[in-house]
């Protein structure tokens, strides 16, 4: 049996996920007009109007993602991974108990939002993951600038849509080849999608399932 089937940590994430499905994003932005809607999913200056309307919702990745992060993490045996949007720590659970079973590591998470941080910390103290984890609270730019592992093994891009392309960049120096990148919700940042795509960009990149690009760093 894995960590993420077993107790505390598979009860914990069914509760988790049928809170966040008791949830409505949509309705938190119901007085906006979609093109507004796409305006600030793609903003670089204004996403903040955006995710300050949510910030009291988990914003999970699907529980297939959870599962494919899980196993990517596990099949390549990762030992550093690199979170950006923590949320309530739903994506965080699943790679941190994936280190936990290639017998630890260290997982670096960032999120903006001060009360989704305790969320996650809670959540990831009650799974028996916390010590795996160390979660940096602020503007991702910034905390995730300095103080990263030297190889990087996995990469989860779930926080502000636009910021993907520059998160990435922070971290591509590090990535050891073979790293996989996992965009949730990568449709919505175009930018991000032809960076990974292009021939010469040093990725494999594809579409996986509907809401999801994977990409493998191949450069070095």
């Amino acid at each position: 049996m894995t960590t993420l089937a077993t107790d505390p940590v598979a009860p914990l994430l069914a509760r988790l996920f049928a809170e966040a499905d008791a949830e409505s994003p949509l309705a938190a932005c119901r007085d906006l007009a979609e093109a507004e809607l796409q305006r600030l999913m793609r903003s670089k200056t204004d996403y903040r109007d955006l995710y300050g309307r949510l910030k009291d919702l988990a914003l999970p990745v699907s529980r297939g993602t959870g599962v494919l992060l899980y196993m990517l993490a596990r099949s390549s045996r990762a030992r550093t991974i690199v979170e950006f949007g923590t949320s309530f720590g739903i994506s965080t659970i699943h790679l941190a108990a994936a280190l936990r079973d290639n017998g630890g590591g260290r997982l670096v998470t960032s999120e903006f939002e001060p009360a989704k941080v305790a969320r996650a910390r809670a959540n990831l103290a009650a799974a028996g993951l916390l010590d795996l984890v160390e979660i940096r609270t602020g503007d991702a730019l910034h905390t995730l600038a300095g103080g990263l592992p030297d190889a990087i093994d996995l990469v989860l891009l779930d926080g502000a849509k636009a910021l993907y392309p520059d998160v990435l960049a922070l971290l591509e120096p590090r990535l050891r080849p073979g790293a996989a990148i996992v965009a949730d919700n990568a449709d919505h940042s175009p930018d991000y999608l032809a960076r990974v795509r292009a021939p010469a960009s040093g990725y494999l990149s594809m579409p996986f399932a509907d809401d999801v690009e994977l990409s493998v760093w191949t450069a070095r």
